[in-house]
């Protein structure tokens, strides 16, 4: 007796959610290209244009499908860390990112988490820096302006009217405005405490920031902090921290580490 097998129709591929033009997968060397003379800047734009940073690698392409404003965006994992990727109303985005030598990876997920778009590259230019400790703040309210505070073991206090350390590291400069993530790095942290605070300083929209409440979308807003300790290294480690903000002016300790 002839035995009929129905084969089960394979599972159709699902459709990229976006199309990442940058950076290129692959091999790489920083050091050989025009990198390193270039100026990327954020987009969508932030509420106040702080300029253009140099040597940093943009994170950039279009959704290939754009949802309703209310929906919640996809998500862009960087080296594992994930944040929401917010874009124009076309479905644009660019994300300035100063990434290390070695394995990197850019991936974009769906809000469903049905579709993903991943590219790998390694860096080999062994004079980029690494971070030693890098600290991303994310939050889940796109028209929420919330602040990462930053103070290092010797009182110095890294923060959006003053970004940068005199010691070295400090705040990515186009972190510091709009939906963010907000990132500080340093290759060297000072041996002692250092503190992460977050504060809900704002709102914004077209028109620039607001200090009104119920301006923003969300009754609770989610922030997150992670802290990755030397980044893409055998001995990364790193740990996220999630704390609720109610009120406009809130300011929260999220985490004392010790170096």
């Amino acid at each position: 007796m002839a035995l009929a097998c129905a084969a089960a129709p394979l599972a159709a591929a699902a459709e990229p959610v976006a199309d990442l033009e940058g950076p290129v997968g692959g091999w790489r060397h920083g050091g050989l290209s025009s990198e390193l003379e270039r100026y990327a800047a954020a987009y969508p734009k932030p509420p106040v244009d702080r300029g253009a940073q140099k040597y940093r690698t943009l994170i950039e392409g279009r959704l290939r499908k754009v949802g309703k404003a209310d929906r919640k965006p996809p998500t862009l994992v960087v080296n594992g860390t994930a944040m929401p990727l917010y874009t124009d109303e076309q479905g644009r985005f660019a994300r300035p990112w100063a990434f290390g030598r070695g394995s990197n990876s850019v991936e974009v997920v769906s809000a469903d988490g049905a579709s993903r778009q991943r590219l790998q590259f390694y860096e080999a230019d062994a004079t980029k820096t690494q971070a030693k400790l890098r600290a991303v703040l994310t939050w889940d309210d796109p028209k929420a302006e919330v602040d990462l505070h930053v103070i290092s073991p010797d009182g110095g206090h890294a923060f959006f009217a003053s970004p940068l350390l005199p010691e070295g590291g400090g705040l990515d400069v186009d972190s510091v405005d709009g939906a963010g993530p907000e990132i500080f790095s340093s290759a060297a942290p000072r041996p002692g405490v250092w503190l992460f605070y977050v504060n809900y300083w704002g709102n914004f929209n077209a028109a620039g920031y607001n200090f009104e409440k119920g301006a923003n979308e969300r009754d609770l807003i989610t922030a997150k902090l992670t802290l990755i300790h030397n980044e893409n290294t055998l001995n990364e480690k790193r740990e996220t921290l999630v704390v609720p903000l109610r009120k406009l002016g809130e300011l929260a300790l999220m985490k004392s580490v010790r170096f």
